[in-house]
């Protein structure tokens, strides 16, 4: 009986070993057949080296640092932050790396905006930090917005999560109708050389600087869009603004968000920016982002920023000498954030509504911001104020109501 036994056991053991070894083959075998597909998809779908653009993506990895920082303070076992650590973590992020792809940056950007055979109505540039899952019909509903009254502009997205596979997809809808759309990884060390964001870059790498609470993220996208608008020049919009208007004969602009009853601005804004290329104001903003950074302070390092430098250049007499416009709230923000989420309802007052639409769409307004901080957990009403400026400037014209 015990040799029985014996030789049942053993038995059991060798059959859950070659379960064991069964199970590693299969998933090996799940994993190559996943790998090669992804790959013959990149060589399908793209046939360039965005497809090498593999793990983790540019917000994630930022994100993922960020919370490991803040790990602490929200109970888990995560370390609380230190410099030492985040001087050996930040190198081993793959976002700082060199590849092909981010070295191909420049190039890329060119081959959008500089084409021989059709030029660009409007240079646009927006910045997707975020995972490629949360890109949703409202911010399609923004690019939409861009080429409807725009046909034939160019609109670069600086992201590395929608420089991907599942990037082109969403994107395919304005891509086979001919519209110029491209997510780009960004080269964060090529964009940031010789500017005085490369000094603060450097002291976030090297662990001299606290990147504070407020998400790097964050504050790496108010340097970026300088950045990209000090080297190619352009628009840049947020992600979360509908167009409204033809933007072909804005320049060197920046928009108010509020005046007071004399019609002089309180607060500058940096969603929406316009400028030439090497603008003197764009940098002085660098300038100040590097010599001023607040890592700790919500828009310290962005709206309240450019409103600190146009203001101590109005203070010094110093205006005249940046040739730019400061755009009453009308233009860009005809709607404030703390009065947003009336927009996205629908009212029983039909008279109301029209009046704030034609308010809203009048000469003087260029586009409106959905200010999604405020308004992203608000439901869009069918009939409601956004989701009529919505249909009326769409080309796909998805459904945005309860988005």
């Amino acid at each position: 009986m015990t040799n029985v036994s014996r030789k049942m056991s053993d038995y059991c053991k060798l059959s859950r070993l070659e379960l064991h070894v069964l199970s590693i083959v299969l998933f090996a075998v799940l994993v190559f057949v996943i790998v090669f597909a992804d790959s013959l998809a990149c060589d399908l779908l793209f046939n360039s080296v965005a497809c090498e653009t593999k793990g983790d993506r540019l917000g994630l990895q930022i994100l993922e640092a960020k919370q490991r920082v803040d790990g602490a303070n929200n109970g888990s076992s995560m370390p609380p932050f230190n410099l030492t650590w985040l001087k050996n973590k930040l190198p081993d992020l793959d976002m700082l790396k060199a590849s092909r792809i981010t070295q191909k940056f420049d190039e890329r950007v060119r081959e959008v905006l500089y084409d021989d055979h059709q030029q660009c109505q409007v240079q646009f540039f927006m910045i997707w930090i975020f995972p490629a899952s949360l890109f949703g019909r409202r911010e399609f509903s923004a690019l939409e917005s861009i080429f409807k009254a725009h046909p034939k502009a160019c609109l670069i997205i600086l992201s590395e999560t929608l420089d991907s596979i599942q990037g082109f997809m969403l994107l395919k809808p304005l891509l086979d109708r001919g519209y110029r759309v491209a997510p780009v990884t960004p080269d964060l060390l090529y964009l940031f050389k010789n500017t005085s964001a490369e000094a603060w870059f450097n002291d976030i790498l090297s662990g001299n600087r606290n990147p504070g609470e407020v998400p790097l993220a964050q504050n790496l996208s108010n340097l970026i869009r300088l950045v990209v608008l000090y080297k190619y020049g352009g628009v840049y919009l947020d992600t979360d603004f509908i167009v409204l208007r033809d933007f072909s004969r804005l320049r060197n602009v920046i928009g108010a968000q509020s005046a007071d009853l004399n019609g002089n601005w309180t607060r500058l804004n940096n969603a929406v920016l316009v400028f030439d290329k090497n603008h003197p104001l764009l940098y002085e903003f660098m300038e100040e982002f590097q010599s001023t950074f607040d890592g700790n302070r919500w828009g310290h390092n962005g709206p309240y920023m450019v409103s600190r430098v146009v203001e101590r250049l109005a203070t010094n007499m110093m205006l005249h000498k940046y040739n730019f416009t400061v755009l009453p709230p009308m233009a860009f923000y005809p709607v404030d954030w703390n009065r947003i989420d009336g927009l996205f309802m629908r009212t029983s007052n039909p008279k109301w509504t029209k009046a704030k639409l034609r308010q809203i769409t009048g000469g003087d307004t260029y586009g409106i911001h959905l200010w999604n901080r405020q308004s992203s957990r608000t439901k869009i009403e069918e009939g409601s104020i956004v989701a009529t400026l919505i249909a009326d400037h769409c080309i796909i014209c998805q459904n945005v109501s309860s988005s």
